[in-house]
């Protein structure tokens, strides 16, 4: 697809309303992630319900949203 191609899709896309501009943005990532991982949900869920027995039993180490921010911050270097 050529640079002009390109062009006129975005100036076209640019005219939609919001919603479907959204649908179709959430459409074009969609295509980019490949084919999906069918284990994928129930591995994340039963990491979900691991996390939450930890929380119940006392046992996760829970920390405020500044302790979180200033973590992520220092992770991505933007300190």
């Amino acid at each position: 697809m050529g640079s002009a191609t390109l062009a006129k899709i975005r100036r076209d896309a640019m005219t939609l309303p919001e919603p479907e501009r959204a649908e179709l943005a959430n459409s074009l990532m969609a295509s980019l992630d490949g084919i999906a991982d069918q284990d994928a949900a129930s591995d994340w869920e039963a990491e979900i319900l691991r996390r939450l027995s930890e929380i119940d039993a006392g046992t996760a180490e829970l920390i405020d949203r500044e302790t979180f921010r200033q973590r992520m911050k220092e992770r991505i270097g933007k300190s």
